[in-house]
């Protein structure tokens, strides 16, 4: 993570072209909306959305025995993972608190790829670096400069990717290859993930194929509805489907910055069993910081869905979570990501660390200092 001015990704010049609103996150210069995130968000539901996600990092993991290494430091068993599929994982510290999470794709028994998320590339670069094998059999490699990604989401997206780069790269959920022969004459990666909860795909890039690939989706999909979306409407559809944030929802300690919430102490530091991400965990082999994870599944916080049950401000991080309306009523927890859900008639989701909750049960948010929310906790999805 370094200072000075925001980086500008390739497509810069292309999101000018469409008055996108420009903002600064984790030092690239990003747009927020295009339209606006309502507009955006409901489109991509509904219909398609094209994001620019250039910002997140891609790392190439190469060598004899690279899965087995992998698995020994991410909270999923890379083994269980033929060529051709991709996965989600945790990466902990030796204390078993959340360092970064990863999609990552296998490409072969001796080639695995991985998106960092944009603020920790250095971060985790670092970090792997100092746990590869003394015998150097394993390598890494940062592509993330060279590398554009393309985030085309939605129920109409199959369709458009098809129109634009040929049936052979019309990949399945969780599935990735190499791009195939294509009009364009693109190559690159391509792979059936994406942050939003519709089908889709990423496709990774040259940079100077980018602003080329980018301007034929979107005149392809124009018919279909697809619209270029922003950083604002990623964030409310990832909460909708319950996704975690990295910074947001977790922070690792060992970055020894604030998060931007207020919350206590070291609120954020906190394991996979803690977040409950099922999809993120194989408890059944060994990795990096599993005895806390192991104790995490006895006890503890759980990252709980929140729907509100009556109107009022919107759940922010930072707000505490109660079981009561009166002056007595006891703290269970804070919320780390909330906001208005576009698919629910702008109706307050979030999610929370909370203690000793069950689903269904009614607790109250302090959404402001006068006024108390009335929700319900809930097992997300939202939508």
């Amino acid at each position: 993570m370094s200072g000075g001015s925001p980086k500008r990704t390739t497509l810069y010049a292309s999101h000018l072209q469409t008055d996108a609103k420009m903002v600064d996150f984790h030092g690239f210069e990003l747009p927020i909306w295009f339209s606006s995130i309502q507009e955006e968000h409901l489109a991509t539901r509904s219909a398609a959305g094209l994001f620019d996600v250039s910002h997140m990092g891609f790392f190439r993991f190469s060598g004899e025995g690279v899965r087995s290494w992998l698995s020994g430091i991410a909270t999923q068993e890379y083994l269980n993972f033929a060529s051709g599929r991709c996965g989600y994982t945790h990466f902990l510290d030796h204390d078993g608190r959340i360092i970064d999470d990863m999609i990552f794709a296998v490409k072969s028994d001796t080639e695995v790829l991985g998106v960092p998320n944009a603020s920790m590339v250095e971060v985790m670069l670092d970090w792997f670096t100092n746990l590869l094998p003394e015998d150097g059999s394993i390598s890494i490699e940062d592509l993330s400069d060279k590398t554009s990604i393309l985030a085309l989401q939605g129920p109409s997206s199959s369709a458009i990717l098809t129109e634009v780069l040929g049936e052979g790269n019309s990949v399945g959920r969780f599935r990735c290859q190499d791009i195939a022969s294509n009009d364009l004459g693109i190559g690159g990666w391509i792979q059936g993930t994406g942050y939003t909860g519709e089908a889709g795909v990423e496709i990774f890039v040259q940079n100077r194929d980018a602003p080329g690939l980018w301007s034929a989706l979107l005149e392809a999909g124009a018919v279909s509805g697809l619209v270029p979306v922003g950083l604002g409407a990623r964030d409310t559809l990832r909460l909708e489907k319950g996704y975690l944030l990295s910074g947001q929802d977790f922070l690792w300690p060992g970055l020894g910055i604030e998060p931007d919430a207020d919350l206590p102490g070291d609120f954020l530091a906190r394991d996979t069993a803690e977040t409950a991400v099922p999809y993120g965990l194989d408890i059944e082999h060994g990795f990096v910081g599993r005895n806390r994870v192991l104790a995490s599944l006895e006890s503890g916080a759980r990252w709980e869905g929140l729907l509100c049950l009556d109107r009022g401000p919107s759940p922010r991080p930072g707000h505490a979570v109660l079981n009561g309306e009166g002056e007595a009523a006891e703290t269970l927890g804070y919320v780390t990501s909330g906001g208005p859900s576009p698919s629910l008639e702008r109706r307050g989701i979030a999610m929370a660390y909370l203690d000793g909750v069950e689903q269904g049960q009614e607790v109250w948010i302090q959404a402001s200092p006068r006024r108390r929310v009335r929700a319900r906790v809930c097992q997300p999805p939202f939508v």
